[in-house]
């Protein structure tokens, strides 16, 4: 019996092509550009390092000065939200 030939998940272009944060993003993930999915991580980097995490809801991220920035002004949002307004702050 043949083995189903297994197809190999390729990433998706889109999200592996290097963004450049702008000067706004810069200070929290740096000024190199990379990948969506790495700015994805660093973000998370410095949200842990600096206890930005809700303690009683965990999908909400607490915005400090340089997240305030990002975030449009806005204190708190939700990592879905998060996504979307870091997103902004790309170019390709």
């Amino acid at each position: 019996m043949a083995k189903a030939k297994k197809s190999t998940r390729k990433p998706n272009a889109a999200f592996m092509k290097p963004m450049q944060p702008d000067a706004v993003l810069a200070p929290v993930i740096g000024d190199k550009a990379m990948p969506r999915t790495e700015v994805t991580k660093k973000l998370w980097v410095y949200i842990k390092k600096n206890g930005l995490q809700d303690a009683k809801k965990r999908t909400m991220i607490n915005a400090d000065e340089k997240l305030k920035a990002v975030f449009g002004g806005k204190t708190q949002v939700s990592m879905f939200e998060m996504t979307k307004l870091v997103g902004k702050h790309l170019k390709g």
